[in-house]
């Protein structure tokens, strides 16, 4: 298992789920899911072997080493089974707020959607809070999936804005929705 320098705690767990380090065994996974799903995600093309291949080699495997890495990234696991992986991305230290990223398999997501975002929502909540001792974490969304936004708000996060819209899709310009989540005990 990788291990990240900057927490000291690598993996956390809720029953039968945990989020572990990402891991290099389930990068075919994730991509096919991010090539699934690249609707609502920001990549412009679907994702071959090589890319994904050179982005763990020349990406990931450099994040663990970091005293303050750009990301850092977790495979979701369902009884040691890679469901899901996402992390805490464009991670500012300076002001101590992170984006949230996750995504499923796509198989999981009709029946399974709204479960998994609110455990994978309490599990890096943990790494952001407890670990990291980050002031705020928040969630930046296309307003493709509004069911997302029931499960982001049942986990406890707040709308804080809206950027009316702030991204083109499908030939027309989008809203974000942003929200938010402020560490209590900072």
């Amino acid at each position: 298992m990788n291990y990240y320098k900057v927490i000291n705690k690598q993996t956390f767990n809720i029953g039968d789920f945990s989020i572990v380090p990402i891991r290099f065994e389930d990068r075919g996974a994730i991509m096919q899911w991010r090539n699934e799903q690249i609707y609502h995600l920001r990549q412009n093309k679907p994702l071959t072997i090589q890319n994904q291949d050179n982005y763990f080699e020349n990406v990931v495997n450099k994040l663990f080493e970091k005293d303050q890495p750009e990301q850092i990234l977790f495979s979701y696991l369902e009884n040691n089974k890679c469901i899901g992986y996402g992390g805490l991305v464009h991670i500012n230290w300076i002001d101590k707020n992170a984006e949230i990223s996750f995504i499923m398999d796509t198989t999981l997501e009709k029946k399974y959607f709204q479960k998994h975002w609110i455990q994978y929502l309490q599990l890096i909540e943990k790494v952001a809070f407890s670990e990291l001792h980050f002031h705020k974490i928040f969630t930046y969304a296309f307003d493709l999936r509004p069911h997302l936004y029931k499960a982001i708000e049942i986990a406890g996060f707040n709308k804080e804005a809206v950027l009316k819209e702030h991204c083109f899709f499908d030939n027309k310009y989008l809203d974000v929705v942003i929200h938010s989540k402020i560490n209590d005990k900072c």
